[in-house]
């Protein structure tokens, strides 16, 4: 099973608040919430993060926490990626399948003994595992059993092993074997059309679950909310069940016409790619329409009867 994991801003007013930032975009204040979206759309865990901070660590601790599937690869955009991620979630399990930008000026990290064609070495940068990287194997594998067995934040640990914690041993291991996986990764992402395809349906379905919350979350978040990480939790929490029912509700209309149809109408092919985020038929704000104009006469009608009556 394969998933998608991004960030999404929900504008709030000017407050003090836990996870509140400025949004780089609006230039307003806005708090995050980390969603993993499934290959069958449904979001399988969500968690709110402070903006502006690379998103590595939410993307690994949403994998782990969440119950819901066998997870195998999770797409994540360039803020949900660094070298030490990759190799961690390697080491956990699933792949880590990032679209990276500027990906014209990324080099293939190699070690000196392998052998590539002449053309290809302006693309090499050669590494050597350093002392430091060696030392640190077991404090890495140490690390990351105590992810696999529930121990502290996933979060917390991935982003204390960020750039500045370049000279430690488990943050040289790490990253040293990041750098091998990311060319791996890279060489896939090449050469094979159907996995790059692959990694760009998950994120670009991510973003379609993620517009729908917007759509959701109109307004901004009251000055009385959000204030304390469990208040945040609590509407990230909202947010996501609230997206969940209206896919759910959305697929089943789609199934209930797709039944009354001859068999076969609909190509399989077609139907994957058929998304159940469309909300234009939802009223979203509360406002309802009464048709008035037809039934003036009656309410004209009562209107007098009532004059009379008095």
């Amino acid at each position: 099973m394969a998933a998608s994991s991004d960030e999404a801003r929900l504008a709030a007013y000017e407050v003090a608040t836990a996870t509140a930032r400025i949004e780089p975009r609006r230039r307003t204040q806005a708090i995050g919430t980390y969603t993993h979206v499934l290959d069958r759309w449904a979001i399988a865990y969500d968690q709110p993060i402070v903006l502006n901070r690379r998103q590595a660590g939410a993307a690994i601790e949403g994998a782990l926490k969440q119950k819901v599937v066998d997870l195998q690869r999770l797409a994540v955009d360039t803020h949900g990626f660094t070298h030490f991620a990759l190799a961690t979630a390697k080491l956990l399990g699933f792949d880590l399948s990032p679209r990276l930008a500027d990906l014209a000026s990324r080099k293939l990290y190699l070690p000196a003994s392998v052998r590539v064609p002449e053309q290809l070495e302006p693309r090499i940068e050669r590494i050597t595992p350093s002392r430091m990287a060696r030392k640190g194997w077991d404090g890495f594998l140490h690390m990351v059993a105590s992810l696999e067995a529930g121990y502290g934040s996933p979060a917390t640990i991935i982003e204390r092993y960020g750039s500045a914690a370049q000279g430690m041993p488990v943050y040289e291991c790490g990253t040293c074997l990041g750098k091998v996986l990311r060319s791996l990764f890279l060489l896939d992402y090449l050469i094979k059309p159907d996995f790059r395809r692959e990694v760009h349906r998950l994120l670009s379905q991510g973003e379609s679950v993620r517009l729908l919350q917007r759509a959701l979350m109109a307004g901004r978040i009251e000055a009385k909310d959000g204030r304390t990480l469990a208040q945040a939790t609590a509407i990230s929490g909202a947010l996501t069940l609230l997206t969940n029912i209206v896919m759910a509700r959305n697929t089943r209309a789609m199934q209930t016409v797709i039944d009354r149809l001859p068999a076969g109408t609909l190509p399989e092919p077609h139907l994957t790619h058929i998304a159940p985020v469309a909300h234009r038929h939802i009223n979203m704000n509360g406002r309802i329409r009464f048709a008035i104009e037809e039934y003036g006469r009656l309410a004209h009608a009562g209107g007098r009867k009532n004059t009379n009556g008095r």
